[in-house]
């Protein structure tokens, strides 16, 4: 097989079997990487061998662009993004990956002709589960569009060996299954060993004087913790740049002990090992027992020590003195998880590089930016003072510096307000001391902003104000944004060529062009095509349910969706109401006219949260009831899809014709959810919250389904005092729902069941649902009576898909470009074959 660099061989242009993208080209290399790299032949190949052939094939590729942009990047020593996040939510990446190089055709076509269907290809590959949903989706998405826009960047996280968790439903209650996403291999990545870094943990400190006579501090560690970097390549769409996702594995120093081994204690000769491992083995640990929290906590400075360690390695490597470490780097903390990397990078300059305090904290408040994520308090992490102390005495004397110096700045400009002190200090000592990560997170980066105008409003005026009021000029808002390439190129080709065909592909990077659709909105022919394609969508999800749960739903019906992670201010369960509404609405009256529904939920619950777990247990146990119900005549149906993930919503958000994202205004911070369903012409059914503000603004009033209380209208009732036995009595409606649940007729009789979630509605209902019932069904009956004119709703729907183009991650990454990272794209030519031109050169180590 010839494999000859591409270039001139007299007068002859060969295709390296490499990098070649003909499909003769990639049937030679397919066959290659079948032979060579799985070491398997045709005959008594798996399907397993055929993704991973095929994966290398790709990524053969990808390595082409990846080292041109290393070579590029190192070369001008470029500005760099470094996203530092908990979650990367990737996907599968060998469908992305065919999209972006512009070779989905060429390679369906390639396997095709050696008797193999691209489709169950790409199913066999094991999705990482490196998040638990929006956060890490979202730092998926933004590496897909920086990589795009051709922004410098590396994504830093954990190579967690198990991801979030596999969710199986039986007898309609979560289980959680191990994860093993890579016990068959990953193809995707390249492990760095001799790039590894070592982190310190627990120990004590000692202070000494120097030869120059300065005060300095020696860190003394009980245990080191080795990091290894895998790398995985991020490629743009038909770019050259491909960036890079490093994530970090955990290992021991040394793995095993000889000694131990040789006396017989053999648990204690991989003690040490397994200790290490257990950083970087699962997302989220569970941290209600101490245990738990100290493990969050390692895993936290663990991949911050180790992606700051690898930063200022590429500043000596490209030859950028240390001092302008921030000229290189804008470091960007993706919600609260790394936020210890404000005094991570202190110790490092302090302690490891001599740096002055004044002059490394100028740099480390230049270098860092934060994102905050959430409204949720319990969200904004706080560590106990004890744990700190024992994990990590370095950090907690140098936080304790920061907050002197940072509390005496309060003080001068608000003088006398010891209240506002307390509550700005990063100590918080209302009891049991903790450390405030979110508050150090703002004093220590130059950004803070929000991801929604509604959401950074809310910082602005409540969570942060404090913070708000002394630094206002860190604040502002980055609303968030979906790729295009996989929620619609990727995930909805049919959806992808109908739009391309009308007004071509530039949409696909600059989504603004989505607008020009609004020109056929009242095209008849145009229309028609939009619908066929809904329905066909539909009708393999169709499929896909009676496949999986053995359900038997109606494609005409409205495939009203709510998928995302479940908790209770999401309110699932208030869309579980909705449900029982209409079916005590059959029961007493079988022959009544109701427009057809399917419900479709999706998502996981974190595993040690119950009234989560409850409400899945009672979706399950209402489709149990109602799927079955002769009166019901297959006019409503609930089906749970089990095992949410990025797989599952490029399958489930081309069939919605409903999205819902009723969240209590004034909790959700943004959603993409509500962006990815809007994207391919879902309705939405929504509050005012997050950034379902701005979709309402942009696809239109008249566009979009809002209901509910605004966010100052639920800190009104709140303050007024809420009562929802009020409510409960004074709806018939309502309370013929609450009783029917309470009754046991959705648990088989057992009226002790649900009874948790019914008097935690009764008597607290913390998130309004009983406030907001009756104009959530007043806005469904609405929703009914829209969908049975078929054209209106599909006028609707083109509307809403046409005007998301503000939606789009690219758009918020050049945001954060303009105004928070000071930093611009940086093309990448192919040209001469890197391989070659870098083979020819003198080594030198």
């Amino acid at each position: 097989m010839q494999t000859v660099p591409n270039h001139q061989v007299d007068n002859l242009q060969i295709e390296d079997d490499r990098t070649g993208l003909s499909v003769e080209c990639l049937k030679r290399a397919f066959l290659d990487n079948l032979f060579y790299v799985q070491g398997k032949f045709p005959k008594i190949a798996t399907k397993n061998d055929y993704y991973m052939a095929l994966a290398y094939t790709v990524r053969d590729r990808l390595l082409q662009r990846w080292i041109n942009t290393a070579v590029i990047y190192t070369e001008r020593a470029s500005r760099t993004v470094s996203y530092l996040s908990a979650e990367f939510l990737m996907g599968p990446h060998l469908g992305n990956n065919l999209v972006n190089l512009g070779i989905y055709d060429q390679v369906k076509q390639a396997v095709s002709e050696l008797g193999l269907d691209l489709e169950d290809l790409l199913e066999q590959e094991e999705e990482p589960g490196l998040g638990n949903g929006g956060l890490g989706r979202l730092a998926a998405c933004y590496l897909d569009s920086m990589a795009t826009l051709e922004i410098p960047s590396l994504g830093y996280g954990i190579r967690y060996e198990f991801g979030i968790f596999d969710q199986d439903i039986r007898d309609g209650w979560q289980v959680e299954i191990t994860d093993k996403w890579l016990h068959c291999g990953n193809p995707w990545e390249i492990a760095r060993p001799e790039w590894e870094v070592y982190v310190r943990l627990g120990g004590h400190t000692e202070a000494y004087t120097d030869e120059h006579g300065r005060y300095r501090v020696r860190w003394i560690p009980f245990q080191v913790i080795k990091g290894v970097p895998h790398d995985t390549p991020i490629l743009g769409y038909k770019t050259n740049t491909a960036n890079t996702l490093r994530l970090w594995t955990a290992e021991a120093p040394e793995s095993f002990d000889f000694a131990a081994f040789n006396s017989g204690d053999y648990l204690g000769a991989v003690q040490e090992k397994m200790v290490s491992e257990n950083l970087s083995k699962v997302l989220y640990p569970n941290d209600d027992s101490s245990q738990g929290k100290r493990l969050r906590l390692a895993q936290q400075i663990f991949f911050v020590s180790c992606s700051l360690q690898d930063m200022i390695r590429i500043v000596f490597r490209q030859n950028v003195p240390l001092e302008k470490f921030h000229e290189k780097f804008v470091v960007q903390l993706n919600d609260t998880h790394p936020a210890i990397a404000v005094a991570e990078l202190m110790r490092l300059l302090i302690d490891e590089h001599d740096m002055g305090w004044d002059q490394a904290w100028q740099i480390t408040q230049k270098s860092l930016a934060y994102t905050n994520h959430t409204l949720l308090p319990e969200a904004l992490e706080r560590w106990p003072i004890s744990l700190f102390r024992e994990l990590l005495p370095r950090h907690l004397e140098i936080i304790y510096e920061i907050n002197y110096h940072f509390l005496e700045e309060v003080k001068a400009k608000f003088p006398g307000d010891s209240d506002r002190l307390r509550r700005m200090s990063l100590i918080d000592e209302s009891g049991e001391k903790y450390v405030r990560m979110a508050h150090l997170a703002c004093v220590g980066s130059h950004s803070i902003n929000g991801v929604a105008a509604l959401h950074t409003k809310l910082l602005q005026q409540d969570v942060l104000r404090d913070f708000y009021q002394m630094y206002p000029e860190k604040f502002n808002n980055k609303t968030n944004g979906v790729t295009p390439r996989r929620f619609i190129v990727l995930s909805n080709p049919r959806l992808t060529n109908l739009i391309s065909s009308k007004i071509g592909d530039n949409w696909i990077k600059h989504l603004e062009d989505l607008k020009h659709l609004e020109a056929f909105v009242d095209d008849p022919e145009f229309c028609s095509q939009w619908r066929s394609i809904k329905s066909a969508i539909k009708q393999d999800l169709v499929a896909y349910i009676a496949q999986q749960n053995g359900i038997t739903v109606n494609p005409d019906s409205i495939f009203d969706i709510q998928a995302k992670r479940f908790h209770e201010y999401k309110r699932q369960h208030l869309n579980a109401l909705h449900i029982i509404t209409l079916y005590n609405r059959i029961k007493a009256n079988p022959d009544i006219d109701i427009t057809p529904r399917t419900f479709i939920f999706g998502g996981k619950a974190a595993p040690g949260y119950y009234m989560a777990k409850l409400i899945i247990k009672l979706l399950n146990s209402i489709g149990d009831v109602v799927n079955n119900d002769p009166d019901v005549r297959d006019r409503l149906k609930v089906v749970f899809l089990k095992d949410y993930s990025v797989k599952f919503a490029q399958r489930v958000y081309p069939a919605a014709d409903l999205s819902e994202q009723i969240s209590m205004a004034g909790k959700e911070a943004s959603g993409t959810g509500n962006m990815k369903f809007a994207l391919n012409g879902a309705l939405t059914i929504g509050t005012l919250d997050g950034a379902n503000v701005e979709i309402r603004e942009e696809v239109g009033e008249d566009n979009f389904f809002i209901f509910g209380l605004t966010a100052p209208e639920v800190y009104a009732l709140k303050a007024r005092g809420y009562r929802p036995l009020d409510y409960y009595h004074s709806n018939r409606e309502l309370k013929a729902v609450i009783d029917r649940i309470a009754s046991g007729h959705f648990s088989h009789g057992d009226t002790k069941l649900f009874k948790p979630l019914l008097d935690s509605l009764l008597y607290r209902d913390e998130y309004l649902l009983f406030a907001d019932y009756q104009a959530y069904i007043d806005c469904q009956d609405r929703v009914s009576q829209v969908y049975r004119d078929r054209d209106r709703w599909t006028r609707m729907s083109i509307l809403n898909a046409a005007r998301m183009g503000k939606f789009s991650s690219d758009r918020s990454i050049r945001d954060y470009c303009q105004d928070i990272w000071n930093i611009k794209p940086v093309p990448i030519e192919l040209g001469e074959c890197i391989q070659a031109k870098e083979n020819m050169q003198p080594i030198s180590i």
